[in-house]
């Protein structure tokens, strides 16, 4: 076994790998490649976003190691519990550790400056001896690969629930932990048959170049360059993970019809729910942004430009440890609030709240 600690991510074109895996998150599609078929096994969660896009913005490469020695380099960010990130000269490097495993990582992502190209090394000290599974993917490391290469983007993950209507108006409420969301989540649900993206995180960022759809298509493109078939209904996930018709995704075939939404944004729902377990991989064009916080009245109050940046950067995940991604977060915010109208929703948890929004007009 290689011991890796000097290794330049590669392709899985060059590995030759033999066995593949696609999934697609925020519109961006992530490719799994490995020796085996556990190698590039998707976790639960990440189930429902499998995909089967042409092109791969992220490859990851799975390969077994001896053991992993923890790093004595340039320490960039420690979570204090489950990883630590260093910067190397190639990119970046992500340990994961647990008390478990004791001292040693138990797997480590060496990754590009550029979030492209990434090993994933998983130490058989620690797994196979012990006889644990492996879960390469698993929760944080998937979030942590796609809020990095996030930064290389015009795009961002937000603490919020998306919820879209049956009319196709897409409402984004954006809230701290215990600001209301999951409480905002079972209001609208109770209320219409809406989808719910997620109930804890999205991912917004500018609607893709027009995507032409095939004949007689219904459902929405994603960012993905695939064609999902839509499924009405506002599911979580352990509904997704059984439901064939709502994680079916297909290329695109023969075009037809030209989408006409170019310049405006888009939300994405992710893995990561909240306490409601929403988490669906599906899309939708954002109509409005609304600042969560209890209150009383149900009161919407407009925010300025600037206060609307200030408000979303505080309630978004961003890695801080290098300026020009919180730059990048700011400037791609500047652009949303001028896209999307923004407000501060003070409101009370019951059936007010929703009519409020429903009979609210810019």
């Amino acid at each position: 076994m290689r011991s890796g600690l000097e290794q330049v991510p590669v392709s899985s074109f060059e590995l030759g790998a033999s066995h593949r895996t696609q999934f697609c998150i925020g519109g961006l599609s992530i490719e799994v490649v490995g020796e085996s078929g556990a190698d590039v096994s998707l976790v639960p969660p990440l189930e429902p976003f499998r995909s089967e896009a042409v092109a791969s913005d992220i490859q990851i490469h799975v390969e077994w190691v001896d053991r992993l020695e923890p790093m004595s380099g340039r320490r960039v960010f420690d979570s204090g519990t489950t990883w630590r990130l260093y910067e190397r000269e190639t990119g970046f490097q992500f340990d994961f550790n647990a008390p478990l495993f004791g001292v040693p990582p138990y797997k480590r992502l060496l990754v590009d400056r550029l979030f492209r190209r990434a090993t994933l090394q998983m130490s058989e000290a620690s797994l196979v001896a012990g006889g644990y599974a492996a879960d390469p993917l698993g929760y944080p490391l998937d979030e942590l690969l796609i809020m990095h290469r996030l930064t290389q983007e015009k795009a961002i993950e937000l603490h919020s629930c998306g919820i879209v209507r049956p009319d196709g108006t897409g409402n984004l409420f954006v809230g701290h932990s215990g600001a209301g969301k999951s409480t905002t989540t079972r209001l609208w649900t109770e209320c219409e048959d809406v989808e719910v993206l997620s109930d804890d995180r999205i991912i917004v960022r500018r609607d893709a170049p027009p995507l032409e759809m095939p004949f007689g298509g219904a459902g929405d493109a994603d960012g993905c360059g695939v064609l999902r078939l839509c499924d009405g209904s506002a599911s979580p996930i352990g509904h997704f993970a059984q439901d064939d018709r709502a994680q079916k995704q297909v290329p695109h075939p023969r075009f037809a019809r030209v989408r006409n939404d170019i310049g405006k944004m888009r939300m994405y729902g992710t893995p990561w729910h909240g306490e409601a377990m929403y988490a669906s991989p599906g899309s939708a064009t954002l109509t409005r942004i609304f600042i969560l916080e209890h209150g009383h009245g149900n009161v919407i109050t407009r925010l300025s430009p600037s206060q609307a940046v200030a408000e979303l950067f505080a309630r978004s995940f961003v890695p801080f440890h290098r300026h020009e991604y919180v730059e990048s977060a700011l400037d791609f915010l500047q652009e949303l609030v001028d896209t999307v109208p923004c407000y501060h929703f003070a409101f009370e948890p019951d059936q007010r709240a929703v009519n409020t929004i429903l009979d609210f007009h810019d």
